[in-house]
């Protein structure tokens, strides 16, 4: 696992260090440094590193407020001389505190707490996933599990919707909104008002239907730019 890591600091012999000592570990990856965190904003968004060594005061903006004008923060280790800082630091739930002139050692322990909570992250993460893998369902009087990876397409039919798999159709009772809101939308796409499709089942779009298995299925016109955004984004071969 390479973690992908940035430099926010002020000081180009602060970050010429750090560099330095991010190029001695194995595990860490260098992707880039910022003199302030305004500089820095656009990168995080969109390249979305792992990990930020982050200087606390600065020019314009300090650390701490860059970290809270993030929604969805990367792992922070905070790299500063000023040590009266650490307090609130932790109240915004960063990995580590260092405190300059930061030797190899300590700066290794801290980067060890990042490689091991993410480590724990991504178990966590995947044992979510398996655990979410699946639905229930009630038909014929009886509970039906259905695995998201076998599901083609659902059907919306009048007060209930018919879910089809690759080997055979449920029917359940159910609103189309409801099982809508149960199906991970990184897997399933609404393509009509009637229609979810199971994204990695569909072959082909012709004109305003989608191919899955066997199976045609309609687009309506206001779906069809979203249908087709989200399916072929970046995912194109252009001669």
């Amino acid at each position: 696992m390479k973690i992908n890591s940035i430099i926010i600091d002020d000081e180009p012999l602060a970050r010429k260090g750090l560099k330095e000592y991010i190029a001695d570990v194995d595990f860490l990856n260098f992707c880039g440094e910022f003199d302030n965190p305004l500089k820095a904003s656009g990168f995080i968004s969109k390249e979305q590193p792992d990990l930020i060594f982050l200087d606390i005061q600065m020019p314009k903006m300090s650390g701490i407020d860059f970290l809270k004008t993030l929604s969805h923060p990367p792992k922070i280790i905070f790299t500063t001389a000023y040590p009266q800082y650490a307090v609130d630091s932790y109240e915004l739930d960063v990995l580590d505190y260092l405190v300059k002139p930061i030797s190899f050692d300590r700066f290794f322990k801290a980067v060890m707490k990042a490689k091991e909570r993410m480590g724990s992250d991504m178990n966590q993460k995947e044992l979510q996933q398996v655990a979410n893998d699946h639905v229930f369902i009630k038909t014929d009087g009886k509970f039906v599990k259905i695995f998201f990876k076998d599901i083609l397409f659902i059907e919306a039919l009048q007060n209930y919707v018919c879910i089809h798999t690759t080997e055979k159709k449920h029917i359940a009772y159910l609103t189309f909104k409801n099982i809508e809101e149960r199906l991970p939308s990184d897997l399933f796409i609404k393509v009509h008002k009637s229609y979810m499709v199971s994204i990695n089942k569909i072959t082909s779009i012709e004109g305003n239907e989608i191919i899955a298995g066997a199976h045609r299925i309609p687009v309506s016109r206001n779906l069809k730019e979203d249908v087709v955004e989200k399916l072929l984004k970046g995912k194109i071969i252009n001669r």
